[in-house]
């Protein structure tokens, strides 16, 4: 089920009903479900599922990745290999909860990495980062990086990816290394208070 605008592999299933943006290539073996709905310039590597979820522009899922029901991910989020989204809290296999899913807000710019895992319900604020093999149970700040199981914060990253010199709480201001922005720390939130762009 290939389109002029977007690219199917042919061992790839898309169900009809699913909804594919422009420019985006789904790769080997994915399943893209009827309610899906995947925005433009996307990239789905091997072996990915999505369910009755929201994919924004420029998203990147790395192979063996489910998004499952319930999931919304905004614009140029990075999902790096086998990290697990999950969308129910308490789960028994003898007990239905398709009624008590949780959603799950990725917001954007944020950075999963590989083998980290989402439990479901939580919010991952703008351009956060998200270790390798990180648990992540609870609220996520925009800009801090997490790490350890369960995650807590070991730092602070800048929206292009570089770690930046502060503390994780007080007040205090410090240049991305690449870009030269400025980063304001105050009262535990980081903001950007002056672009190089």
């Amino acid at each position: 089920m290939n389109s002029p605008d977007y690219y199917v592999h042919p061992s790839a299933i898309v169900d009809p009903g699913a909804k594919i943006g422009k420019g985006t290539k789904i790769w080997h073996f994915c399943h893209i479900g009827p309610e899906a709905v995947i925005g433009e310039r996307c990239s789905l590597g091997q072996n990915v599922y999505v369910g009755k979820a929201k994919l924004g522009n420029g998203v990147k899922i790395q192979n063996n990745v489910s998004v499952y029901d319930e999931v919304e991910i905004e614009d140029d989020v990075f999902c790096g290999p086998s990290m697990v989204f999950t969308n129910v809290y308490n789960p028994r296999a003898a007990i239905p909860r398709k009624d008590e899913y949780r959603k799950t807000l990725v917001k954007k710019g944020v950075t999963i990495g590989a083998n980290a895992t989402i439990v479901c319900g939580v919010t991952l604020g703008e351009y956060c980062f998200i270790g390798a093999g990180a648990v992540v149970n609870r609220d996520v700040k925009p800009y801090a990086l997490m790490v350890g199981v369960p995650a807590r914060q070991a730092g602070w990253m800048s929206s292009f990816g570089e770690r930046l010199p502060l503390p994780t709480t007080g007040s205090s201001q410090a240049v991305c290394p690449h870009t030269q922005t400025l980063y304001r720390l105050k009262s535990g939130v980081l903001e950007i208070i002056e672009s190089k762009k």
